[in-house]
């Protein structure tokens, strides 16, 4: 009888801990759940280049390669305007820096708190 006991304690203990793992998580609003995301990204993954297709809505949208495999991705920026270029519009067709995950490239930034892939002076004069 004991034996049952100590594994339903065990049992108990183990769902008590997912419990308390998952409930916080779930309490995330999505916008936290994006800088999280963002903040993985930046800091496990790796860098490439990207080049920049369309910007609308707040949303940059981008083509990469990684292992001979192209990527078509987009990135809500419109938490991050402040790290945009007045006319962010100006940045379709050019060049950037991405980092994705390497064990999932589909999972991919432009621009994030702490990092930048764009390339573009913020102070240039449009002429």
């Amino acid at each position: 009888m004991k034996k049952r006991q100590v594994l339903m304690a065990g049992v108990a203990g183990a769902l008590t801990g997912a419990v308390a793992w998952f409930v916080p998580a779930m309490r995330r609003t999505p916008a936290e759940r994006e800088r999280l995301r963002r903040k993985t990204v930046n800091t496990k993954g790796r860098t490439g280049g990207a080049t920049i297709t369309d910007f609308r809505d707040g949303t940059l949208c981008y083509t990469y390669f990684v292992g001979g495999v192209e990527y078509t991705a987009s990135q809500d920026v419109s938490a991050l305007a402040e790290l945009l270029p007045e006319d962010p519009r100006t940045l379709i067709e050019r060049p950037a820096m991405l980092k994705y995950l390497p064990y999932n490239p589909a999972n991919s930034i432009l621009l994030c708190e702490e990092w930048s892939g764009l390339r573009f002076h913020p102070h240039a004069v449009a002429t």
